[in-house]
């Protein structure tokens, strides 16, 4: 089934968290309180991965599909999406660094 946004917009918390899949991997993940999450779901040397894509209506149906078409692009270079995910976590992070913020002071 594919997802259009009078589907999404009508998806009611049940009690329980649900999945609305997409096409090629896209998915909202609704739960029980009623929070929307996009989520990719992929296949990383043999085991099943999920690449959290962010929050609905944050981001939105167009955007969704245009991020998770990027981690494809990814997984067709051989590259993980959550690996290049947490290398740039890591870098931004060390740009707050005590060392780094003295370094732009001083």
């Amino acid at each position: 089934m594919v997802l259009s946004d009078l589907i999404i917009r009508q998806a009611k918390a049940n009690g329980k968290t649900f999945h609305l899949p997409d096409c090629g991997g896209l998915g909202l993940v609704v739960s029980p309180v009623g929070g929307k999450s996009w989520h990719f779901r992929y296949y990383w040397l043999g085991k099943q991965k999920r690449l959290s894509l962010g929050r609905y209506p944050e981001i939105g149906l167009r955007k969704a599909r245009a991020l998770r078409d990027e981690a494809r692009e990814l997984l067709a270079k051989g590259i993980n999406p959550c690996t290049v995910r947490k290398q740039k976590r890591q870098a931004e992070r060390a740009g707050y660094s005590f060392k780094a913020v003295a370094a732009r002071v001083y």
